[in-house]
C-alpha cells in the first residue's frame, strides 16, 4: 500500500467516525482531518488521470474549507 493510499484510508475514516460524535468539541475536528486528507486525494486522482475522482475530490475540499470556516474561524455565538 502507497503512502498516499494509507494516508487516504485513515484521514478518510477518522474524519467519517469523528464526523458521528455527539460532542461537539470531538465533531469539529472531522473537517480539518477530512482536509488534511484532500492533498492525498488529489494528487492520486492526478496521477491517475481520474478526473471525475479529482472533480469529487475538488468538491470534498470545499466542503471541508467550508467546515474549518464554519467550526473554527466564525465566533462561536455567530455560529448556527
Amino acid at each position: 500500500m502507497s503512502i498516499d493510499q494509507l494516508a487516504i484510508m485513515c484521514t478518510g475514516v477518522l474524519a467519517a467516525w469523528i464526523n458521528q460524535d455527539r460532542r461537539e468539541r470531538v465533531r469539529r475536528w472531522a473537517c480539518v482531518i477530512g482536509l488534511a486528507g484532500q492533498p492525498f486525494w488529489l494528487y492520486a486522482g492526478w496521477q491517475a488521470q481520474q478526473w471525475g475522482a479529482l472533480i469529487v475530490s475538488a468538491g470534498f475540499t470545499v466542503a471541508y474549507l467550508r467546515g474549518v470556516a464554519g467550526m473554527w474561524l466564525q465566533a462561536r455565538g455567530a455560529r448556527g
